[in-house]
């Protein structure tokens, strides 16, 4: 997809992160848990770690939900998010490939745009607070998933 593509890692993995930009699962937690129905990364394994794909739920093939782990497909196509303008050309895969070189150490003039939209998500939090009682994973799957995929986690909710 980006053959070509360099950047610099200019911060350690996995910290120096924005103050404001805290979230609660690693790349490698995202990828283990199950999301994008096991779509997402798959023929970029060499620009990250190996362990990050150990125990990964990856699809052989399409996209399958069962992969995900709310069983739910939460995701709208790559396509609808290129028709919205929310790629960045350095990021062609989306908000998770972004968070994936930040988590690694990249920085990017796309971070604040970038981590204002995973801000914006929080909204589904609350809905899930205010709408299950704590715990019940049956409650709003499909949000919880989709909850999943920007990195926060809604089995604490």
């Amino acid at each position: 997809m980006q053959k070509n593509y360099r950047y610099q890692l200019t911060k350690p993995p996995g910290r120096k992160f924005h103050p404001d930009f805290k979230p609660e699962l690693t790349p490698k937690e995202m990828l283990r848990l199950g999301i994008f129905g096991g779509v997402y990364m798959r023929d970029c394994k060499n620009e990250f770690p190996k362990s990050w794909f150990k125990n990964a739920k990856l699809a052989a093939d399409k996209r399958d939900p069962n992969l995900n782990f709310f069983g739910k497909n939460a995701s709208q196509p790559l396509s609808v998010w290129r028709e919205k303008g929310w790629i960045h050309t350095d990021d062609p895969r989306g908000w998770f490939q972004w968070y994936c070189r930040y988590y690694s150490g990249r920085r990017h003039e796309d971070d604040e745009r970038q981590i204002k939209r995973w801000k914006a998500i929080k909204r589904h939090i609350f809905q899930l607070k205010k709408n299950c009682i704590k715990g019940d994973w049956n409650c709003r799957k499909r949000q919880r998933q989709a909850l999943l995929h920007w990195a926060y986690d809604s089995r604490k909710i």
